[in-house]
């Protein structure tokens, strides 16, 4: 993005896309039961189950929380260029 670029448009584009599959990941890696998880992030178990099912998505602020776990578990995964095909992988 230019310089010219609203801070808030540039805020607003986050660096992690936070799927079913991609918040599911991050727990495995991490080792953690959905209960710890949700422990972690100070939300009920059933609210992990509903976004690694897709049931629900994380608010924007919970990304935020959880783009920064996987920067400190040193998480890594790449979502492809498709807007509904996002792949996973994970590198340790």
């Amino acid at each position: 993005m230019s310089d010219k670029t609203p801070r808030a448009k540039r805020r607003r584009h986050a660096q992690y896309v936070w799927t079913a599959d991609t918040i599911r990941a991050l727990r495995e890696y991490m080792s953690l039961t959905q209960r710890e998880m949700a422990d972690e992030l100070e939300v009920r178990q059933q609210t992990i189950s509903e976004w690694e099912t897709n049931l629900h998505t994380p608010h924007r602020s919970t990304q935020k929380i959880l783009s920064m776990i996987a920067e400190r578990v040193d998480f890594k995964y790449e979502v492809s260029n498709a807007a509904d095909d996002q792949s996973l992988e994970h590198r340790d």
